[in-house]
């Protein structure tokens, strides 16, 4: 089989919404959360392209519902925004890869999501059941990509980076036709940059497309306030010790006057937009030049995509304002900036924050010791699936429209602005 027309990354925005912090393992309510403000305000800020995953609980939902609204019927054609989920995870020791439950998973998604097509349909969390169920699911999800056009691209995403790249490299040799996407999380992070070291060599060999970088706080582990724990409890796999040692390297950033989560996103969002560069994509990467739709125009051809969640309006401000100043400093960033509103000392600002960004770092990675580049197991030992009869978590209640208000109990408070024009003012 031909590889997918046109490529993934001619179209993809490198800036992606993740939805998963639209659960209960990151927030005691996602309810609560003010989900359908997040999802305007994202689009209206430039943001392209969102990833969920039936798995996230109620996350499809939420963002369906917040797509399913006037304001962004208005505003936002179908076409101008890319979702991405995915298929086969149903519990946390539940999964389905077959057939069937492939074609419920995507229609269920097209119907949460009030949509008539998927840009890209993941099979989720690949490392916990066989390869040959993977390649299953694979070659259903294009039969349905191919006879319906319900699905545009189709990929894997999972934790342990070498099981990635050999389940890429079995599909194409048995298929003939690469993946179009692979996503890892927390493997290309200011612990662990195994996505880089072990990862991307290998799926380019793999012919793999894109390949986008999720969770760079490493599921809340990057953090000064440690793990985040919802309302499934401490969901997180790391092992104490890793986390006695980020601790460690967060008390020594508090001693230099920065937090470590900051470092930690900017040194994440900036690496990989340079080190996923061969796969990264062409799409709008909402630097925020007003109302146009940007393809990347740095001479570099493309960049590396990076998938940021937020719960709260204030956390993603401040990603955006983040990310902005990220793309400021690249080369031929100086244009970008002059275009958006915010100048050459905006551009000046970028650059040294990243050389500060850039100390920070090698003094973080250097505490971390032996646990840097250390990736948990998954699946965990002793780990036992449950039979494959579908269930769907029960709902939370009270799934009416969510309030503006972001009562976040476990996100670090953020200074508000609701403001179209997002300064540089304490940027990450």
């Amino acid at each position: 089989m031909p590889k997918t027309s046109p490529p993934l990354s001619s179209l993809l925005p490198p800036l992606i919404c993740g939805t998963a912090t639209f659960n209960d393992q990151y927030n005691p309510d996602p309810y609560a959360l003010p989900t359908t403000g997040i999802v305007h305000r994202a689009l209206s800020l430039g943001v392209r392209a969102f990833d969920t995953s039936p798995y996230y609980g109620p996350a499809e939902e939420l963002l369906g519902k917040a797509l399913d609204t006037p304001f962004v019927r208005d505003n936002f054609p179908r076409h101008d925004y890319f979702l991405l989920t995915k298929v086969g995870r149903i519990a946390s020791a539940e999964f389905d890869y077959s057939i069937t439950s492939v074609q419920r998973s995507v229609q269920r998604s097209l119907n949460h999501l009030h949509t008539k097509y998927l840009d890209v349909a993941y099979c989720h969390d690949v490392e916990f059941v066989t390869p040959d169920e993977v390649l299953t699911a694979v070659i259903e999800l294009r039969r349905i990509r191919d006879e319906t056009g319900k699905i545009k691209y189709v990929g894997i995403s999972g934790y342990p980076v070498v099981t990635l790249c050999e389940l890429a490299e079995m599909i194409l040799e048995k298929t003939g036709e690469p993946l179009d996407i692979v996503m890892s999380y927390a493997n290309f992070t200011l612990q662990n940059t195994r996505l880089a070291s072990v990862a991307l060599p290998r799926l380019k060999a793999a012919k793999v497309d894109v390949v986008p970088n999720a969770s760079v706080l490493g599921m809340g582990l990057l953090r000064r306030t440690g793990v985040p724990v919802g309302a499934q409890g401490d969901f997180h796999p790391s092992p104490n010790e890793l986390r006695a040692v980020i601790q460690k390297a967060s008390d020594w950033c508090d001693r230099q006057e920065n937090r470590i989560e900051k470092v930690a996103i900017r040194f994440a969002l900036e690496t990989w937009i340079r080190e996923g560069e061969e796969v990264g994509s062409k799409g709008d990467p909402a630097s925020g030049i007003p109302w146009s739709h940007e393809k990347v125009g740095h001479k570099a051809a493309k960049l590396g995509i990076s998938v940021m969640g937020v719960s709260n309006i204030d956390e993603l401000n401040e990603t955006m304002r983040v990310w902005r100043s990220i793309l400021d400093g690249l080369e031929g960033g100086e244009q970008t900036a002059l275009e958006s509103g915010r100048g050459r000392k905006d551009r000046a600002w970028s650059l040294a924050r990243q050389k500060q960004v850039q100390q920070l770092s090698l003094g973080i990675r250097k505490i971390l010791g032996e646990y840097l580049d250390f990736a948990w197991a998954s699946p965990p030992p002793g780990f036992s699936k449950a039979g494959v009869a579908p269930t769907v978590p029960a709902p939370l209640p009270t799934p009416d429209a969510t309030p503006t208000a972001s009562p976040s109990q476990h996100a670090f408070k953020l200074p508000t602005g609701e403001s179209m024009n997002i300064s540089c003012s304490e940027l990450i």
